[in-house]
């Protein structure tokens, strides 16, 4: 007897779902930042200039420039008497001695997190320390942090630049970091910098701000899980571009960065059950709510919030908008 041939069992259908990191997007010094320029048009009204791109996502950019708002790369290109926003990655010093030179009524939107750090530069600098910034070259924010003591700071850009490194005195070197690095590549830099300098001074505090830690963790809890993640957010935000090598190095199969759903490719999701969705910490949900109605277009509807840690902090605007604030609320009575 022959045997009849048997069907091949035909595969079952891939079980789509998306896993949302939570948290994800605004942070409270990017909130800071982009409510000043709207609240900065509101009471002195167009145009506002903005040195820099007041945060790095384009969205957020190509909006406040529909409002009113005017991005410059230099404060040389406001218009003296004019009203300018220092960005939130921070300015050096000779950015305020400018803008006072120019005439300029500037509103500081520094993060406070980048303050903090600034401040601590200004200190261990004032007792004469050897400074180690472990950030990025060219980054807003490193720009910003060696301006206060250009004389004392070295950049240490990754692990690999510890080795070539050469300070005044090995017993009082301190370090510091740009806010918004991985958590994990920091902490590789700085258990070498220790293995070359014994005596390395920390920051009184951790540099690499809650956002930025808070939501590498979220990711790192969901990649396992995941074959693709998408991170929403700009090109140029350092933050974003670190949750995709989180995601990379945290098992998940793939990580796209995008500027928002329009750049999201079919293709990517071939063989694909679970995709994680999260956004880099200058990013406005709006943007992954279409990230998320685009894959639930093709499937995949079942949307699971994962949070990992709640946040509440909120950061007062700058001083000086506040003053004017005020005074126009007492004068309409």
């Amino acid at each position: 007897m022959t045997a009849a041939a048997t069907e091949p069992t035909a595969a079952p259908p891939l079980t789509k779902r998306v896993l949302l990191a939570a948290p994800r997007g605004y942070c409270a010094g990017v909130d800071r930042a982009v409510v000043t320029v709207e609240k900065a048009l509101e009471l002195y009204g167009a145009p506002v200039y903005v040195r820099k791109q007041i945060v790095h996502n384009t969205y957020v950019v190509q909006s406040l420039e529909a409002k009113g708002a005017v991005f410059v790369e230099e404060t040389e290109e406001v218009p003296e008497g004019a009203t300018v926003v220092f960005s939130a990655h921070g300015v050096a010093p000779t950015v305020h001695e400018e803008a006072r030179a120019r005439g300029l009524r500037a509103i500081d939107a520094t993060c406070p997190l980048v303050t903090k750090v600034h401040l601590e530069a200004r200190r261990f600098a004032a007792d004469d320390y050897d400074i180690l910034l472990i950030g990025h070259e060219g980054h807003e924010e490193v720009v910003g942090t060696t301006g206060e003591a250009p004389a004392h700071i070295t950049l240490v850009d990754g692990p690999d630049a510890v080795d070539d490194l050469v300070v005044r005195d090995p017993s009082r070197v301190a370090w510091l970091s740009q806010t918004t690095l991985s958590v994990d590549e920091t902490l590789e830099t700085v258990r070498r910098l220790r293995t070359k300098l014994p005596l390395l001074m920390d920051p009184p505090s951790d540099d690499i701000c809650y956002a930025t830690q808070n939501r590498q963790v979220a990711v790192k809890e969901i990649a396992a899980q995941c074959e693709l993640v998408v991170v929403v957010g700009s090109r140029n935000s350092s933050n974003s571009v670190r949750l995709v090598e989180v995601a990379l190095e945290s098992g998940a199969r793939a990580s796209h960065l995008v500027d928002g759903a329009g750049e999201l490719d079919e293709a990517w999701l071939a063989g694909v059950s679970t995709v994680g969705v999260t956004s880099g910490a200058s990013v406005p949900e709006v943007l992954v709510r279409d990230v998320v109605a685009w894959l639930a277009e093709r499937g995949y509807a079942d949307v699971e919030e994962v949070v990992s840690a709640e946040e509440t902090l909120l950061f007062a605007l700058p001083v000086e908008l506040r003053k004017d604030l005020k005074a126009a609320q007492q004068a309409q009575g």
